[in-house]
């Protein structure tokens, strides 16, 4: 099989594309001959080292595919040869992949398998952030920014899923528009000077009731300001660059909530709970009501542009390696 390796996490350029032998599943494991292979930021970040967890060497990228079943191991149950699924893997840029069999999820005809390889890891942290730990309610005005991401653009959708308000900031024209094909109900800039006036146009002066921010960037406090009274605002990760810092009195005169949101955590502590908001999510995606977005493709041999494309922000939705 052919997939893609580095012995080190210095550079994108260590990375080659491989031929060896295809993986056998262990007890309570499957192989999957992958079809597709998610590709985000965060993949990115891993692949160089700059993740706050450090992945084991040598290291093939990819986390998510989408795929056929085509080996199980001992003990495995309801899962079988052929059966199309999603998967949380280590090392998706590759042919065939091993996962754990609890990590494996059939999915609906109606999902395509580079649909799958996006969709585990954004709309769980999506649906998570927003009604687990933000408690939006129907009605309610809900900020994302970096929305035309993998995960803001989930956001979006499940946000308007939700009932939600949503206003999707982007820092062109090109992801605003985006972000509004995809369910925003309004969408705003993201250049410092008067962002607040803009926002406040945005809500005809009122407060925001929730802020989904993967960005974490030079808006950070302008938006925790613009919180109404019981705001929430979900940090989801830090695409924007450094970490921001915030006056902890604004959060009493707000009675507002900076709130964690980390699916990592969440799929390690609470799995069970996980594993039901995946199945409600892959329902939605059957009976039409959510349609999973695909950013830019790549081939397997095109693994480099895909994680420096991945690295530099300026995709729409999630982008995903096409292997088969």
């Amino acid at each position: 099989m052919r997939f893609v390796q580095a012995a080190s996490l210095d550079s994108i350029d260590d990375y080659r594309l491989l031929e060896g032998e295809a993986p056998r599943p262990g007890p309570g494991e499957v192989v999957i001959k992958v079809a597709a292979c998610g590709v985000g930021y965060v993949d990115a970040l891993v692949a160089l080292g700059r993740y706050q967890v450090k992945p084991p060497l040598p290291h093939t990228p990819g986390q998510e595919v989408g795929g056929v079943i085509e080996a199980t191991g001992d003990g495995v149950d309801g899962l079988a040869s052929g059966d199309r699924v999603m998967a949380q893997v280590r090392g998706g840029f590759a042919e065939f992949a091993r996962a754990p069999a609890a990590m494996a999820t059939r999915i609906p005809d109606e999902m395509s398998f580079a649909q799958a390889a996006g969709f585990r890891v954004n709309y769980i942290t999506a649906l998570h952030g927003l009604r687990d730990r933000g408690a939006v309610a129907a009605g309610e005005r809900s900020l994302v920014f970096g929305a035309a991401g993998g995960v803001g653009s989930a956001a979006v959708q499940v946000g308007r899923l939700l009932g939600a308000d949503v206003i999707a900031a982007a820092s062109t024209e090109e992801k605003r528009a985006f972000a509004n094909d995809h369910g925003a109900d309004h969408t705003l800039d993201t250049s410092p000077e008067g962002w607040r006036d803009r926002l406040k146009a945005v809500t005809q002066g009122k407060g925001l009731d929730v802020i989904f921010d993967p960005v974490c960037g030079p808006l950070f406090e302008p938006a925790f300001r613009s919180l109404g009274w019981g705001g929430r605002h979900l940090v989801v990760g830090f695409a924007g660059g450094p970490i921001p810092s915030l006056p902890a009195n604004l959060s009493l005169m707000k009675g507002a909530a900076l709130v964690g949101v980390d699916v990592r955590q969440f799929l390690q502590f609470e799995g069970a709970k996980a594993a039901a908001e995946l199945k409600e999510l892959l329902s939605w995606v059957a009976d039409g009501r959510l349609d999973p977005i695909v950013g830019r493709t790549y081939r397997l041999d095109e693994f480099a542009q895909a994680l420096q494309f991945a690295l530099s922000g300026a995709g729409l939705g999630k982008t995903v390696v096409e292997v088969a």
